[in-house]
């Protein structure tokens, strides 16, 4: 029987011309027009380019964000150096007074649209609440001119590192019982060599032995005086802390190595240094031009200056000369027992906390309150003018044994400053000391950005949220 006829494939099949045996082919299904295959390469094409897109996107945001970031960072920054012309314009204007206002609230204080700055000032007797102005560096203990035990009375001291300090800042190479020079230092795994010099930052405490940043700022790590959450957690979070509701602040808040003044009266003359029996003459011409002749000499007579006395302090002087209270006060910024053109590390009686006072000589806390009661009371009357006032609460002995150590001059000031960008996005923080003696200039400026910003949370939640930190009703604490 006869097959029937095979198709077969020619190129009449392409054509649609039929073959040998009559038959038609249509378009072949293997060379027809990819219609799928199109489809599938242009949705590619699509994801690709959608992703190009999204991602192109996401970079113009992200440099738009670090733009901005940049921006407000450059603000922050202009606004803490505006902070700063500012606190030494104000404290050009207030010493035209004869003292520099510390009292400025300087609460966030507004720098056209660009932001905000604060002054934080150390609020030594709350750990809940900010505090705002300039802070009194003669109202700390200074760490170079402080004696071993003066030291030892600062908050967290230890003995050992009181020693060291001694040692560190003295010039000669005796190790003090407990402390260490060279031996110690070079023997360290980074080893160097005991400065034997005086201190130049606070922060320098961290290089002597026996210190560390617990010690020298307790668990407030960003060194704002407040009870932050993280610093009240224990061990959750750092800085490891006690969790028991108070704030360890160490001893950084106490002390300083800017204090300094001259051994000038008020009016800038050179005082008579009643130590120097050629000087006897000059005491004389005071108190003949200031009382009667005839109740000069009897303070002559009676204080022994005639006879060559000598004294520790002038309320030593005070006491043997048997003046009254209002007689020594007309005086006393004009007598020293200093032969010295700049008396450093005096500490100011009118501005220190307890825990200073509490440090000098002889004091206990039943006479550091009497001294911060005497003051209170006395704060807008002349009566604090003069070192002579703390004779009215401190018996003999006390008196005289701080009056070599005590002042009611202030001349450096620091200024904590916080500036804030307006939308919240950027913080810089600044530590400035300022030396008010002569033209007022910046003795020290240092950079604190790095302890985190030592501001309420939401105030930077209010900001980012385009709140103005002026509207009526805002609160932080």
């Amino acid at each position: 029987m006869a097959l029937p006829p095979v198709a077969t494939r020619d190129r009449g099949h392409e054509t649609g011309t039929p073959n040998a045996n009559g038959c038609v082919w249509g378009p072949s299904r293997a060379t027809g027009h990819p219609h799928g295959t199109v489809l599938i390469v242009t949705l590619w094409v699509v994801l690709v380019l959608a992703g190009l897109a999204l991602v192109f996107a996401r970079s113009v945001r992200v440099a738009a964000a670090v733009s901005a970031n940049h921006v407000a960072s450059l603000q922050a920054e202009c606004i803490a150096t505006g902070a700063l012309a500012y606190v030494m314009a104000r404290i050009t204007e207030t010493l035209e007074t004869g003292v520099a206002d510390t009292s400025d609230a300087y609460e966030a204080m507004p720098v056209g649209e660009e932001g905000y700055f604060w002054v934080l000032q150390s609020n030594l007797e709350s750990d809940q609440e900010l505090q705002f102005g300039l802070t009194d560096e003669a109202g700390k203990i200074n760490l170079n001119t402080a004696s071993e035990e003066m030291l030892l009375k600062l908050p967290g001291m230890t003995a050992e590192l009181a020693a060291s300090i001694i040692d560190w800042r003295d010039t000669d190479s005796d190790v003090t019982a407990g402390g260490a020079e060279d031996e110690y230092y070079l023997l360290l795994p980074t080893p160097y060599h005991c400065k034997n010099g005086p201190l130049e930052t606070v922060d320098e405490v961290l290089l002597i032995k026996g210190a560390s940043a617990d010690l020298l700022y307790g668990e407030d790590t960003n060194l704002n005086g407040i009870l932050d959450p993280q610093e009240n957690d224990g061990d959750l979070s750092d800085p490891p802390d006690n969790a028991d509701g108070r704030l360890d602040r160490g001893f950084y808040h106490y002390v300083t190595v800017y204090s300094t003044e001259s051994n000038v009266d008020a009016e800038g003359n050179s005082r008579i240094n009643i130590t120097d029996a050629s000087a006897v003459s000059q005491v004389q011409t005071l108190l003949e031009e200031t009382f009667k002749e005839d109740r000069a000499l009897e303070i002559m007579i009676a204080s022994g200056l005639s006879s060559s006395q000598s004294f520790s302090s002038i309320l030593q002087f005070y006491y043997r000369s048997r003046m009254t209270f209002e007689e020594f006060s007309q005086i006393a910024d004009r007598l020293t027992t200093s032969s010295e053109t700049t008396l450093p590390g005096l500490v100011s009686v009118n501005t220190a906390p307890k825990e200073v006072l509490l440090c000098l000589s002889g004091l206990e806390e039943a006479d550091v309150d009497a001294l911060l009661a005497y003051r209170s009371a006395h704060s807008d009357t002349e009566q604090l003018n003069t070192i002579a006032w703390v004779t009215e609460v401190l018996d003999q002995t006390k008196a005289t044994g701080i009056g070599s150590y005590i002042t009611v001059r202030s001349y450096q000031y620091s200024a904590d400053i916080v500036a804030l960008s307006a939308n919240g996005r950027a913080f810089k923080r600044y530590k400035a000391v300022i030396d008010t003696q002569g033209t007022p200039r910046v003795v020290y400026w240092r950079t604190l950005t790095h302890f985190g910003c030592p501001l309420d949370a939401q105030i930077v939640a209010a900001l980012r949220k385009g709140q103005p930190l002026t509207d009526a009703g805002f609160t932080w604490r």
